[in-house]
């Protein structure tokens, strides 16, 4: 849950290439015996000083102060000692960290993801927002949305909007944060992070299986599919 006070937004993106290189000897050993594995392996190139990084692992702990909000309080990180002292041990701490404003969940992991603020990548505002519809009145717009899809509406199954939820300023989707990785050869997998997974059978089962495949008419002709399926919701 969210607080009320300020929240600043830990960026875990300088520890990346350390986690990475740290698990860069066990994935060469436990590789060896699989030949199938090691070929997938050794055709992601992640282009880092003699190869000696192997896989990428991106954590993002949200609503988690480096900073103090009181000098006299010690901050979220601090008061993580196991966590703050890892980062510090083998990597580098970035302190020279800003909140995305304004700050909430979804507009924070994709300014994360994406590198640029809410105003360049279609999220400026979250968890909801409003969008204007040709009459001028409003509806209810979700963020949470799978990263091609357009505008979730939850309360219409035909919103005015059909713009993508994630929206550059010249109209186009947002360049997807894996396709960096996929062009190298490698595979990207995602855990309960915004934008990146199927969580909301409206708009991501259509978009991302098409609107006539058996995936959405399975979810079109149940809407309670998603309590006893993979289609879950967060």
């Amino acid at each position: 849950m969210k607080g009320l006070r300020r929240r600043r937004l830990l960026n875990l993106a300088a520890l990346i290439p350390l986690v990475g290189a740290a698990f860069a000897g066990f994935a060469t050993n436990t590789l060896a015996a699989s030949s199938d594995t090691s070929s997938a392996v050794s055709a992601c190139q992640l282009n880092s000083a003699s190869g000696q990084i192997k896989h990428v692992i991106f954590v993002q702990f949200d609503n988690t102060h480096f900073t103090r909000d009181n000098p006299n309080v010690p901050s979220d990180l601090e008061q993580m000692p196991n966590l703050l002292n890892f980062i510090k041990g083998n990597g580098v701490l970035m302190s020279n960290h800003h909140t995305p404003l304004i700050s909430h969940t979804a507009t924070d992991i994709l300014t994360s993801f994406t590198g640029l603020y809410g105003d360049h990548m279609g999220v400026p505002v979250s968890n909801t927002f409003r969008y204007f519809n040709p009459d001028g009145t409003t509806n209810l717009g979700v963020s949470f949305a799978y990263w091609t899809d357009p505008i979730f509406d939850p309360t219409t199954s035909t919103p005015t909007d059909t713009k993508f939820n994630m929206l550059t300023a010249d109209g186009k989707n947002a360049p997807a944060p894996w396709v960096p990785y996929t062009r190298a050869g490698c595979d990207v997998g995602q855990v309960a992070t915004a934008n990146t997974v199927l969580e909301n059978l409206a708009t991501d089962i259509p978009t991302v299986f098409g609107a006539g495949s058996p995936q959405a008419l399975a979810v079109s002709g149940d809407p309670g599919l998603s309590s006893r399926t993979g289609f879950s919701r967060r």
